[in-house]
């Protein structure tokens, strides 16, 4: 009987014990499942903030355009965007800063031939927003200045390329001047200035533009000008035919 109390004690702890082991085993999978799951969330998670952010500074939506440069004009140009991009501008370039009127775009373009990015707001754009634009310009080949009838709260332009914002807290602002400002692809006249001699810091309403070339002055000494009617001499006018002269 002793011997049987014994074997049956021995089997009864060996149950408890084969007992216990599965239950670690399933807590010891639990734990392990659970600490998968929480370090996939947290890869998903990082992820998903990881691109959305990238999604935000993306530059993927900046227009692109294909104006060649060195091409000056005095008049006032009919730019077809608005901003513009590049294309005829003035021969002065606008000296890069802020400025709180708008500025001739004829000058400003000739700025972003030389690699200046040319940031434009609306005129009734919120002054925190008009502050927080004034705070990014604080090196040079920057351009900052109000723009009238703009698509956009702001839209920050550089030769041959033009993004539109939602705002001053746009992220893509700072991506895009990280990227175009004296671009050496992008920019045409690479190196040159945007300040001292040849520039100008006046505004539109300054520095009104001529819409036609201005005509040549009339002479004033006392020898006649030329006249453009045809000779009434005895010597026939001479022909714009050519010469044909009869063989011998």
């Amino acid at each position: 009987m002793a011997k049987e109390r014994t074997q049956a004690r021995r089997e009864q702890l060996a149950q408890l014990r084969a007992a216990q082991k599965r239950k670690e085993r399933r807590t010891a999978m639990l734990m392990w499942g659970a600490g998968a799951f929480v370090i996939v969330l947290l890869v998903g998670l990082v992820g998903f903030y990881v691109i959305q952010d990238r999604a935000k500074s993306s530059l993927d939506g900046v227009a692109t355009f294909a104006y060649k440069g060195s091409q000056h004009t005095p008049i006032k140009v009919n730019y077809k965007e608005s901003p513009p991009v590049g294309g005829e501008h003035n021969p002065s370039w606008q000296q890069c800063g802020v400025y709180d009127q708008p500025i001739n775009s004829e000058n400003g373009v000739h700025s972003m031939e030389h690699g200046s990015v040319w940031i434009t707001y609306r005129p009734d754009l919120a002054k925190a927003d008009v502050d927080k634009l004034k705070a990014l310009v604080t090196s040079d080949y920057l351009l900052l200045s109000p723009y009238p009838g703009l698509k956009a709260p702001v839209v920050v332009s550089s030769w041959n390329h033009q993004l539109a914002l939602t705002g001053a807290s746009d992220p893509r602002l700072a991506s895009y001047i990280t990227k175009y400002k004296q671009n050496p692809s992008t920019t045409p006249e690479y190196g040159a200035t945007c300040t001292g001699e040849g520039s100008t810091d006046q505004v539109a309403a300054d520095n009104p533009l001529p819409t036609t070339t201005p005509s040549a002055a009339p002479s004033t000494s006392g020898t006649p000008a030329p006249s453009a009617e045809p000779s009434t001499s005895g010597s026939p006018a001479p022909s714009a035919e050519p010469t044909v002269t009869p063989s011998s």
